[in-house]
């Protein structure tokens, strides 16, 4: 017999979101190991949420649990996100929301987000979850890798103008006026972005477009290619060295370790700085040609590039193209959608703790 079409209207609900989640799912288990690490953090929300009179927040474990479903999914606005938890359930369980409760306005969500990210919480999100004793097993403490990527900012090139304000053009006609570059040396030192002044104009290398960007870093621990620690920082011919070293200053060791990286960290200064810290430097050499055709020298030497251990750091370091590559293609990195430098390191940062979230089910079923 034939079903009909008609709808009927229940004037009482019995849905229980838990059981319309299958008992495989991977979000089951990302959530877990979110919780755990939040539940680490409440010293640090109590902090930044002092108690007094007024309308609560939205509790920020649901606010970093929603985060986390915009940089999985790829959502590209909040406004997106909201209509999501609206009509989803499994986005309405993984957030902690019922199925009665209402959904936040976007512009409430975004509001709470800077007041969150503000606090460093991302870092500290991050730290937490590599800290969890069954992910602790899966990070090598010996190799680590290194390496950077341009992340463009949310700026137009049109609004890289002279900070005297002396090349202010005549707005033309409609918001996109034009803007005339003809015959203008444009740099850092002269120029800043009127949309977002702590972007940089960068180019990494010969024949690619100059961008206002930020340039993000990772480290990464190369057993499994889990990253360990990231940030942002101005985009400069020398951020990715020194954003290196700040990175394994960080972190605490008793014994040396290796640390792959590719040709741009070739530079004999900074592979001195890596052996005082104890650090015996991976790094591939540069044999770029100068004009006259001589190769350049390299800062490596026999000591460590005669041994097994080198060659096996240059196959892994490139695995640290990867959670660049994910966070640019899924994670909506490609061009980033906040201003300023504080606010950019912190969406990065959740991205890197995000590509490590997605992975741990896996590599923890493995070890089952």
């Amino acid at each position: 017999m034939r079903g009909s079409d008609e709808g009927t209207g229940a004037l009482f609900s019995y849905v229980d979101i838990e059981a319309r989640i299958r008992r495989d799912h991977p979000l089951r288990q990302i959530r877990q190991i979110t919780n755990t690490a939040l539940s680490a953090l409440d010293g640090d929300f109590e902090a930044l949420y002092p108690r007094r009179l007024g309308r609560p927040s939205i509790p920020p474990e649901r606010l970093l649990r929603a985060m986390l479903l915009q940089v999985f999914y790829g959502l590209r606005s909040e406004r997106q996100l909201m209509e999501r938890i609206e009509f989803d359930l499994l986005f309405r369980w993984f957030v902690g929301l019922g199925v009665d409760e209402a959904v936040w306005d976007h512009s409430s969500f975004s509001t709470n987000r800077d007041r969150l990210l503000s606090g460093e919480i991302a870092a500290k999100f991050l730290r937490a979850i590599l800290a969890q004793p069954k992910v602790k097993r899966l990070i090598s403490s010996d190799h680590f890798s290194v390496d950077g990527t341009l992340i463009e900012a949310w700026a137009s090139i049109k609004s890289f103008r002279r900070k005297d304000g002396s090349d202010d053009d005549p707005q033309g006609p409609g918001r996109n006026a034009t803007r005339n570059f003809h015959k203008e040396k444009r740099s850092n030192e002269t120029h800043q972005s009127t949309t977002d002044p702590e972007a940089r104009l960068y180019k990494k290398g010969d024949g690619q477009p100059a961008r206002l960007c930020y340039i993000g870093h990772a480290l990464m621990e190369n057993r499994n290619g889990l990253v360990v620690d990231g940030g942002i920082t101005q985009a400069s011919g020398t951020a990715e060295r020194e954003a290196a070293l700040a990175m394994l200053d960080r972190r605490r060791r008793r014994r040396r370790i290796t640390l792959g990286a590719d040709k741009a960290y070739d530079v004999r200064q900074f592979v001195e700085d890596l052996r005082e810290r104890s650090v015996t430097p991976h790094i591939a050499i540069n044999g770029h040609l100068s004009k006259n055709g001589k190769a350049r020298a390299t800062a490596m030497d026999r000591r460590t590039t005669r041994h097994p251990g080198y060659a096996i750091s240059q196959r892994c370091r490139k695995r640290i193209e990867e959670v660049f590559g994910w966070g640019k293609a899924s994670a909506g990195l490609a061009k980033v959608k906040l201003r300023g430098r504080a606010k950019v390191d912190a969406v990065f940062t959740l991205a890197l703790a995000a590509y490590n979230l997605i992975r741990l089910p896996k590599l923890l079923g493995a070890l089952a």
